[in-house]
């Protein structure tokens, strides 16, 4: 899995929190979870803040880059889904269990949502869905 793209990009803000940390860039945030972290609803509100600081009025993606393995509560969709101005939201990973995690998480969001197993991939599809 190739994680590090070719092109330097500029982190507006790196965020550490209780389980992981989320990188902001330009248009997208990318998040890096902690091995073994629960992703609960109440966490997920900090991260959904973090998008209302920069990304309050203009559209922006989401990268969730699984280098590790960690619990996520399938409800956080539900608030997600209403962010309008997330316009895309990709999943980078080589395991199999995350493609199959994948399968279901898009169960829970109705919004364009993908799977990546090169960072890159991922980082030019989120950046022509907030683009377009």
């Amino acid at each position: 899995m190739k994680i590090e793209s070719t092109k330097k990009k500029v982190i507006v803000r790196e965020y550490e929190l209780e389980t992981g940390k989320i990188q902001v860039y330009e248009n997208y945030m990318v998040s890096i979870f902690d091995e073994g972290a629960t992703l609960t609803l109440e966490r997920a509100y900090q991260i959904i803040g973090i998008s209302e600081i920069h990304f309050r009025d203009k559209n922006f993606g989401f990268i969730s880059l699984r280098k590790n393995s960690f619990a996520i509560d399938p409800t956080i969709y539900n608030y997600l889904k209403q962010l309008d101005n997330l316009k895309a939201f990709a999943i980078v990973s080589v395991k199999e269990i995350d493609m199959h995690n994948f399968k279901i998480e898009k169960l829970f969001y109705k919004k364009p949502m993908k799977f990546f197993i090169e960072y890159d991939n991922a980082l030019k599809w989120v950046k022509r869905r907030v683009n377009s």
